[in-house]
């Protein structure tokens, strides 16, 4: 039987309903602080901590549970003899419960205080007090999720105790929930040290999926407790549950609309652009983007980055589309787009911020550097030179192909990608692809440089006036000439943008 629970929490959902059942059950209630005063004040009987340890709280309540007196009554091993006899001389009861949740440090480290203030949030004593309970579970219940109270209780109910695999449950959850607590304080702490030693990873369960990448892949999706991040900061306003496959896409289609300042739109299918366009407005960009491939658009994703309007909804609502993402709608826009109840309509109100990318292998994590440099120069290398007109549509185009997959060529003409190819083992056939594509091409990019001139000679035949590669190729000379030949100019960019 339980003789003492000690409850200490900073969340007081469902604390009295709690702290009532045991005191019912003739536990004796050992508490802390505000969760003291909240519990007396309640009508529960409660001893304080300082009666048990014989010692007053010090040091602005930095100091009130690290005591013997406590972590002795946790910690004693109850089939111990020795344990036992040393805490009986002691004079130092047993503590049979341990309910604490955390101050809010991953609430706290995303608000707009000071440093020192961010610090007073990382709390001390409540973990070693859990890691204590949670090390020696099969004699101490640990509780640190409110959503476990009612089984508890409803357990102790039924069968006057609490189960091996419970007890151990509770216990892998305490040493889950300070890994990423920790976690969440190294980061910030070395939030200037670019890769520490140990990756410190900080992530929380918004959702289980339905399945993953296919059917018979189980999933879930995690976010960063920093708050950090467009993809950890959205609504849904209409539709269906997110699958795995829609959360990576809306992340690279709503990264690929905020590289514009312009309105943007783009279109995305199996998380590589099947078009992408600026326009005048969000409905002439939409159209733009539908143009250079409507039928890949069928069953993907649009992403704009400003608000959608009545106009732009009533040509999206045209097609069958998965997800349609943007900062904002307008009220009749919404309206129609509610129409489609299928139709996952997500508001987002943040740009992405995202500093670094984590890819998994098997047996490790690569870690680097977000993409975020476009270019070092914009070097012409022909006799000709774009005209501006040429130059704006080659940024364009460069800034779409960050986005597809490597081997990645963008056709481009006036503000809308007409041809895209990509994922390709080699560099000319993706050219071939975008180029059969775009009916009315204009300038070609190319994520990376070209190992020979047989991307220009085939962008020659569909009439490509200017070209934009990083250039760093030790054939840069065959590209040059071939350009020069065919009256093309060339821009090299110095920065690669490969994409695997």
């Amino acid at each position: 039987m339980m003789k003492r629970a000690l409850i200490s929490v900073f969340n007081k959902e469902g604390i009295l309903d709690l702290a009532k059942f045991l005191v019912d059950k003739g536990v004796e209630v050992v508490s802390t602080g505000g969760t003291f005063k909240h519990l007396k004040e309640n009508g529960i009987p409660v001893t304080e901590i300082n009666e048990v340890t014989g010692f007053d709280e010090i040091l602005d309540g930095r100091v009130k549970t690290l005591h013997p007196m406590i972590h002795g009554g946790i910690l004693a091993i109850r089939d111990n003899k020795e344990h036992m006899e040393i805490i009986k001389e002691k004079n130092i009861t047993p503590i049979d419960m341990v309910v604490v949740n955390l101050y809010p440090f991953f609430e706290k480290v995303k608000e707009n205080l000071e440093f020192d203030e961010k610090v007073e949030f990382i709390d001390i004593g409540g973990p070693t007090m859990i890691r204590a309970a949670a090390k020696n579970f099969r004699d101490v219940i640990v509780l640190t999720d409110t959503k476990d109270y009612k089984e508890i209780m409803n357990q102790i109910e039924a069968e006057g105790n609490v189960d091996f695999a419970t007890r151990k449950r509770l216990a892998g959850k305490v040493f889950n929930l300070m890994s990423a607590y920790d976690a969440a304080i190294s980061n910030f702490l070395l939030e200037e040290e670019e890769y520490p030693e140990y990756l410190s990873l900080s992530y929380k369960k918004m959702m289980d999926l339905r399945y993953g990448e296919n059917s018979h892949q189980s999933a879930a999706y995690y976010t960063s407790t920093n708050g950090k991040g467009s993809i950890n900061n959205f609504e849904i306003l209409n539709g269906k549950q997110l699958s795995y496959n829609n959360i990576k896409d809306m992340d690279i289609a709503w990264k690929t609309v905020w590289e514009f300042d312009e309105i943007a739109c783009c279109g995305l299918k199996h998380n590589t652009p099947c078009g992408v366009a600026i326009g005048s407005s969000v409905e002439d960009a939409y159209v733009k983007a539908y143009s250079c491939d409507p039928i890949s658009i069928f069953g993907g994703i649009v992403a704009f980055n400003r608000k959608v309007d009545k106009k732009a909804a009533e040509k999206i609502a045209e097609i069958f589309l998965e997800i349609v993402i943007a900062p904002d709608y307008d009220e009749d826009a919404l309206e129609v787009l509610k129409s489609k109840k299928n139709l996952r309509v997500i508001k987002c109100a943040v740009k992405p911020e995202d500093e670094f990318n984590i890819a998994k292998v098997d047996g490790g994590i690569l870690v680097m550097s977000e993409d975020n440099k476009f270019a070092d120069k914009y070097e012409v290398v022909t006799e000709k030179k774009p005209t501006e007109e040429e130059m704006q549509d080659m940024i364009f185009a460069m800034k779409v192909c960050k986005y597809v997959k490597s081997n990645a060529i963008v056709v481009a003409k006036d503000g809308m990608a007409t041809g895209i190819g990509g994922g390709q083992v080699n560099r000319i056939w993706a050219a071939q692809e975008a180029l059969k594509r775009a009916k009315d091409g204009f300038v070609l990019a190319s994520d990376a440089f070209f190992p020979f001139d047989d991307v220009v000679k085939e962008a020659a035949k569909y009439g490509i006036k200017a070209i934009i590669q990083p250039g760093g190729s030790i054939r840069d000379e065959d590209s040059i000439k071939a350009c020069n030949e065919n009256g093309i100019s060339m821009v090299f960019t110095g920065i690669r943008h490969f994409k695997h």
